[in-house]
């Protein structure tokens, strides 16, 4: 008779299997995102408010107004006013707007927006 006819031997092997089988039930396994996939994570205040003063800078507006307390950042260029509001909403995300009242370039709120974009990584 060998060893591993024995029942206890058989109830014993057949525990230690379903035990390394419910060990590996509970192995999670993460797959990495597709190639091409952009993976977004919420924006801090304190990032948008840097973007959004720096994408006035870039479309060559002087920062007259820089205030994170308020989330306002003004700006002007050739005689027109640009405002940014920067506000952290209730539910952590991060609202931002580009407004000005004089634009004397009617696409001048359109090239900070897309730079703004562009210093978010969007």
């Amino acid at each position: 008779m060998n060893r591993w006819d024995k029942p206890q031997c058989n109830s014993l092997l057949l525990v230690a299997i379903c035990a390394s089988l419910l060990a590996l039930a509970g192995c999670p396994y993460y797959a990495a995102p597709p190639a091409g996939t952009v993976v977004m994570t919420p924006a801090s205040f304190n990032q948008s408010f840097a973007a959004a003063s720096g994408a006035m800078r870039d479309e060559g507006l002087a920062i007259t107004v820089q205030d994170p307390g308020s989330g306002t950042v003004v700006g002007g260029l050739d005689g027109s006013t640009v405002t940014a509001s920067v506000s952290q909403q209730a539910d952590g995300s991060v609202v931002v707007q580009f407004n000005s009242s004089d634009a004397r370039d009617p696409t001048l709120l359109a090239r900070i927006s897309r730079s703004y974009d562009r210093r978010m990584g969007r």
